[in-house]
């Protein structure tokens, strides 16, 4: 059976991802002062002003907020006054409150933990209820889906030649969509590319537009997955001077289905950026992406689902489940199994498997949490253990 599914990714400078970076800026900076440290920070953004709000515990040390918005906006790119966002003329509020004690009394101490039961790991409660999910599927080298994994990678080809100056008219904002037509659960060619980018006033349209086939989408997309029929949309309004925040107003974690699996799987809602690691919708659900990934790369299935669930201060998760989409070696029950022999859902057994008390977070933000190579929780060192389950 044949279809089409589609996802978006956005670069650095949209405004949305502008929030996104600065809140784990500012997580950085605070596990750099204090690997325990409590954060719970959120951002907003619009036309020539950066909101800082949230729940922080720094047990040492201080952080220089404004100091380190400023630096993450220069970084991005905004630093010309006609962006109408410019990080030296920025004004910058912040309202930042410690963590509840009414919630701390669970992390630092779980439900177990105060009824003198379980282990090391049972001590520390999950940040929050929820359930978070994790995915992974061999359609991709980096075991993304297809159509997410391209657009990733055309908006990081679009930031690398505006900073590089190869395209110099370009600026900070953009987007980029990818179609992909798959036959049962293969892909087998693109439908449609989509790509806006943020530019200057000056520049002729069909030149950027020539210039972003040539040097972005042909270098990104395979030509092997392209055809005569596939549909190509540069800037398709025509102008895109104004973006960033100075267009639309910025708030973390609103983009969280380009942050996780462009719509391939589920999601529980919570956003990661600005959340240290006690806070499971982040830990937790790079941990079930962990699990993922290593079933797929051991291939004991092609494609899975995991979703945890839990409930605030109690250490063990309310459920697991998985689905493999009829894909796997064994049946979903006997894979679960597999999966409570080999992997803890306890948030301090994950933080400590993935050693996540380091200051690793910026570079998250943006171009997506999941599929490359240099986070902790893409790593495969699971799979040959799993590996001999299937023997």
């Amino acid at each position: 059976m044949k279809r089409l599914f589609t996802s978006e990714s956005v670069t650095e400078g949209h405004p949305d991802k502008v929030c996104d970076r600065i809140s784990d800026a500012i997580l950085d900076e605070m596990i750099r002062l204090d690997p325990n440290c409590r954060v719970a920070c959120e951002t907003t953004a619009t036309t020539g002003i950066v909101n800082v709000m949230g729940e922080i515990t720094l047990h040492t040390g201080y952080a220089d907020i404004p100091k380190i918005v400023r630096e993450t906006v220069r970084k991005i790119g905004y630093d010309d006054p006609e962006l109408g966002f410019d990080y030296r003329s920025l004004a910058i509020n912040t309202a930042i409150n410690e963590q509840s004690s009414d919630i701390a009394l669970g992390v630092d101490k779980s439900l177990e933990a105060k009824a003198d039961e379980g282990d090391d790991y049972d001590e520390v409660g999950a940040g929050d209820q929820g359930m978070m999910f994790g995915y992974a599927t061999d359609e991709t080298e980096e075991l993304m889906p297809l159509p997410l994994s391209l657009a990733h990678k055309l908006c990081m080809r679009l930031t690398r030649v505006r900073k590089s100056g190869e395209l110099k008219y370009l600026r900070p904002d953009g987007k980029a969509q990818v179609s992909v037509e798959y036959d049962d659960f293969k892909p087998v060619r693109v439908e449609a590319v989509v790509v806006s980018a943020q530019h200057t006033a000056d520049v002729d349209i069909e030149k950027l537009r020539a210039d972003i086939r040539e040097r972005v989408i042909d270098a990104v997309v395979p030509a092997s997955l392209t055809d005569k029929d596939t549909k190509y949309y540069i800037n398709p309004t025509g102008r895109f001077v104004i973006g960033g925040p100075a267009g639309d107003s910025g708030l973390t974690g609103r983009k969280i289905i380009v942050d996780t699996y462009g719509g391939a799987a589920g999601h529980g809602g919570g956003c990661f950026s600005g959340k240290d690691p006690t806070k499971v919708d982040r830990s937790a659900s790079y941990y079930a992406r962990y699990v993922a990934k290593n079933i797929v790369a051991a291939g004991l299935a092609k494609r899975v689902e995991i979703q945890v669930a839990y409930a605030i201060g109690v250490a063990r998760p309310v459920s697991v489940s998985v689905n493999t989409f009829s894909t796997g070696k064994f049946s979903d029950e006997k894979l679960l199994e597999i999966i409570g022999r080999h992997f803890d859902f306890r948030p301090k057994a994950i933080i400590e498997s993935l050693n996540l008390r380091r200051p690793i977070y910026e570079e998250t933000a943006s171009y997506g949490h999941f599929g490359r190579a240099d986070f902790p929780w893409e790593k495969t060192d699971k799979a040959e253990e799993l590996k001999k389950e299937a023997l």
